[in-house]
């Protein structure tokens, strides 16, 4: 009676428990914000593609620079031939961990602050971060986000001296993914 009482408790518990531990997007949406003194520049890419292990806590992202869109035809013209040199670096790369992700509920709805930290490559130039984040639970989808700014300069993306009063040091980058089980 005990084992048959037993066996109930865990198939309970694995019907209720994520069915997998890899997740991932192909449009992820990646924007970016710079407030200057002649105009204000924003960009979007809605085909970030996002990978999310919940077991091992890794997560990563990849974005082709070219597929950052702007209003303006010629801002996007200089970002990726002045400043991103698309051609010759044209991906921007995250590979990291969710160093909180034990916090997360997965069977819960809800909304909880994470920290990650990783290696982000731009421009061919890689930086160790820690970036605040958040992870959200709704009818056992996930989704994450998280705000954070770039300086320019650590990414040794040059600002022509014509300019450079015109162009921020620092660019705000939203990062929202939906993701789906693998």
């Amino acid at each position: 009676m005990k084992s048959l009482f037993f066996f109930c408790l865990l198939s309970l518990a694995l019907m209720n428990a994520p069915r997998a531990q890899n997740y991932f997007t192909k449009n992820g949406k990646l924007s970016f914000f710079s407030k200057t003194s002649m105009e204000n520049i924003d960009a979007v890419n809605n085909q970030a593609i996002s990978v999310l292990n919940i077991k091992t806590c890794d997560i990563g992202f990849s974005v082709l620079i070219k597929g950052f869109l702007f209003k303006k035809a010629l801002m996007q013209e200089h970002f990726n031939e002045d400043y991103m040199e698309s051609d010759k670096y044209p991906k921007a790369i995250f590979k990291g961990v969710i160093s909180d992700i034990k916090m997360v509920n997965f069977m819960k709805d809800g909304s909880y602050t994470v920290t990650v930290t990783g290696d982000l490559n731009m421009h061919g130039v890689s930086n160790k971060v820690k970036l605040p984040g958040t992870v959200s639970i709704k009818g056992g989808k996930i989704s994450a986000a998280a705000v954070f700014s770039v300086a320019v300069a650590d990414y040794k993306i040059s600002i022509p001296k014509l300019v450079e009063n015109n162009i921020s040091k620092t660019i705000e980058v939203k990062v929202d993914c939906n993701y789906e089980p693998k």
